[in-house]
């Protein structure tokens, strides 16, 4: 079954298109965490961007600095925020979100667990 990434790319379904080249297309979000918020995905459908082959992989953020520095230039932002999810479509996508200070990023609050077993954590991923 297509994902809603691929009818986009398709045509089957519009979206607020921003930037475009053969491999990448770059829309506003649905539903955007800030004005101008925008996707940039690859055309091909890869599940995860850590599982991408090494060209496409480096092509997509090649694709993904240019529209944050379009959008820069656009929404005059004091810089563009990325964020990759990962779960919301299986099919890769870079978030940009134009801002001009933190507070407009929509950030988890601090995982206080998480800030207590530092050490630990820290040495189970050096192991």
């Amino acid at each position: 079954m297509a994902t809603i990434f691929e009818l986009i790319v398709n045509g089957e379904i519009p979206c607020h298109k921003v930037w475009e080249d053969e491999n990448h297309l770059a829309f506003l979000d649905i539903n955007p965490r800030v004005e101008g918020h925008t996707l940039v995905i690859p055309k091909h459908p890869w599940f995860e961007v850590f599982a991408m082959d090494e060209d496409p992989y480096h092509s997509l953020w090649a694709a993904a600095r240019s529209v944050a520095h379009h959008l820069k230039e656009r929404t005059a932002c004091e810089r563009v925020v990325t964020v990759i999810l990962g779960y919301e479509v299986e099919h890769v996508h870079i978030h940009l979100m134009p801002t001009h200070r933190l507070e407009d990023f929509p950030f988890p609050p601090v995982d206080r667990d998480a800030q207590a077993k530092l050490e630990e954590t820290a040495a189970r991923l050096r192991a």
